[in-house]
């Protein structure tokens, strides 16, 4: 059997048993790919059809692989065949630059077609894939090509100039336009595709380096196999419930782990359509309508789009949707509440990061908890470590079990070999998240490990409180932090993003202050409000590391904090 055929067989393993979630996790097992694979030739090129006839290569599966709409209503439809011809045309022209096996190409292009013809056509070479988030700023991108090492860099031609000057040397290949010194990318359509490519890469060969979104720290470089990602995504595949045929909409920005999860790898693992909508403003009605006019199947949004949504009118379930799903920050039981009243359909959550798949998820046809993450997808081995005693607990950090060391983990941190002992420690690989798990297995996120403060001598976790806040409908987004305070060592604060409608004052604050303290415990009930825009990573997720800062250095200096509301001067 062939490494493809194994991999196909899982796949249809994962797909048939979901909805089944005891009978999977006792069943499925990681595909066992030994010696050569690469995803693009192994995989998207076979479902692709393709065939050979003497030396011409051809492929015959006319289905829709990729469907992008522009906010003005222009779209493109992108079929199977149609895109791995494409990219091997891209990939022999990149060849013609000099792109080869093991080399680094950092992609910083938007929701275009040019993005999956790059990503597929780099592959193709044995080349590794950097992408990267066109919101960076010149600092950000002279690290990434120094610490990235990457000899090539695909780039649309607004971009470029964010380059000039930098003290790096590299092919640049523009798109889109033109750019001194820079090749132009529309040059590929002139030239004849050599394939089929064989780029030689086995299953322990580089394909991505991520950076992280840095919350904490200075971005890391995670890497990832042939297999860790194109194999590992058989996880989130089977969290999301795409099938082949389907449509798939996820609301994801190009350059993070998370597009790649599903606007690349599950959808297509699947043989289902990626649709993309674009647009520079959100609007929910516009949103509604698409998903509705293109018959989504399955939808993915962050918190942030489903808290907007709610906002506006759902209206009737769309008619073809059949799983929809929230991620990159745990989603408020409220707001899976209000969809689930609209549409008959909840909101399913799932838990990974940038280094993983999908680890821990609500399931397609299975209970969902308020407020769980879900139950450890099948082939992953996920416990619960309390940081203490280093052993498993009911409540502790989300950790891999290394003696089964899932196929979905990165090959590790690239040129930090002090990092990967850190977080391989022990026998396991640490997440730095914090959970708790009940007696059913379902597992309930808390925090980042060091989002998590005291208060009063009581453990507070700020996402519990943050979900009792929206639930109030003055509060659109809430993160809370800890406040120092000389006698308790800290009280909840919570920053809040009001919702339109309601004024920063003091009364918007008693309201928020009152809900807190009618549905905390009285050791959790937040102290402190203030009334701000959230600070975010350009990924979306709230650095509450900054407004611990705030607050720290307020408390050490004096300053006092004019905008807050304090609890006991209103209640």
């Amino acid at each position: 059997m062939s490494n493809t055929d194994r991999y196909r067989t899982a796949r249809d393993q994962l797909v048939d048993l979901i909805t089944d979630y005891d009978k999977a996790v006792a069943t499925f097992q990681w595909p066992e790919l030994t010696g050569q694979f690469n995803w693009a030739t192994d995989w998207f090129d076979v479902v692709a059809g393709r065939s050979r006839s003497g030396g011409d290569i051809s492929y015959r599966n006319d289905r829709t692989a990729l469907w992008i709409v522009e906010q003005d209503g222009t779209e493109q439809k992108v079929t199977f065949a149609q895109m791995a011809r494409r990219s091997d045309q891209v990939a022999t022209w990149l060849r013609g630059l000099g792109v080869g096996k093991g080399d680094r190409v950092i992609l910083m292009l938007g929701n275009q077609v040019e993005l999956w013809e790059s990503m597929l056509a780099v592959a193709k070479l044995g080349a590794v894939i950097l992408p990267t988030t066109a919101a960076l700023g010149r600092d950000d991108i002279a690290d990434r090509l120094a610490r990235g090492g990457a000899r090539f860099v695909i780039a649309n031609a607004s971009d470029t100039g964010k380059f000039g000057g930098l003290d790096a040397q590299f092919t640049g290949i523009t798109v889109g336009g033109s750019a001194a010194g820079w090749h132009a990318y529309a040059d590929a359509e002139t030239i004849e595709p050599a394939g089929p490519f064989e780029p030689g890469t086995t299953v322990d060969d580089p394909l991505l380096v991520y950076f992280t979104s840095g919350t904490t720290s200075h971005p890391k470089l995670v890497q990832h196999s042939q297999v860790s990602y194109p194999v590992g995504h058989l996880s989130t595949m089977a969290w999301i419930g795409v099938r082949p045929g389907d449509v798939h909409l996820a609301i994801s920005s190009p350059g993070w782990a998370k597009h790649a999860w599903s606007c690349f790898f599950a959808p297509w693992i699947a043989e289902a359509t990626i649709f993309v909508y674009n647009y520079t403003r959100f609007d929910a009605a516009a949103l509604l309508e698409q998903i509705r006019r293109a018959g989504v199947s399955t939808f993915c949004a962050p918190p942030t789009v489903w808290r907007m949504l709610i906002q506006a009118d759902l209206g009737e379930r769309p008619s073809e949707l059949r799983e929809i799903l929230g991620a990159g920050e745990p989603l408020n039981p409220d707001v899976i509440a209000q969809v689930q009243r609209a549409w008959g359909l909840t909101i399913r959550d799932g838990f990974g990061q940038t280094e993983t798949t999908l680890q821990i998820g609500n399931t397609p046809g299975q209970p969902v908890k308020a407020g769980s993450m879900g139950r450890p997808m099948p082939g992953v081995p996920v416990v619960l470590i309390d940081p203490v005693t280093g052993g498993a607990a009911h409540e502790g950090e989300i950790c891999l079990d290394l003696c089964a060391r899932p196929l979905n983990l990165m090959t590790g941190y690239v040129d930090d070999e002090q990092r990967n002992a850190h977080v391989m420690r022990d026998g396991y690989y640490h997440t730095g998240d914090v959970a708790s798990r009940d007696e059913d297995g379902y597992i309930t996120y808390i925090g980042r490990t060091d989002d998590v403060f005291k208060s009063s001598d009581y453990k507070v976790s700020p996402f519990e409180l943050e979900s009792v806040l929206i639930e109030h409908p003055a509060v659109v987004e809430a993160a809370v932090v800890p406040q120092p305070d000389d006698m308790r060592l800290s009280v909840p604060k919570a920053y809040v993003t009001l919702a339109e409608g309601w004024a920063p004052d003091a009364d918007t604050a008693r309201e928020i202050l009152l809900h807190s303290r009618e549905h905390l415990a009285p050791y959790l009930k937040v102290r402190r409000v203030e009334f701000a825009e959230l600070p975010k990573t350009i990924s979306g997720k709230i650095r509450r590391v900054d407004l611990r800062r705030r607050e720290e250095e307020a408390h050490r200096t004096g300053t006092p904090l004019p905008a807050e509301y304090r609890y006991e001067e209103l209640l």
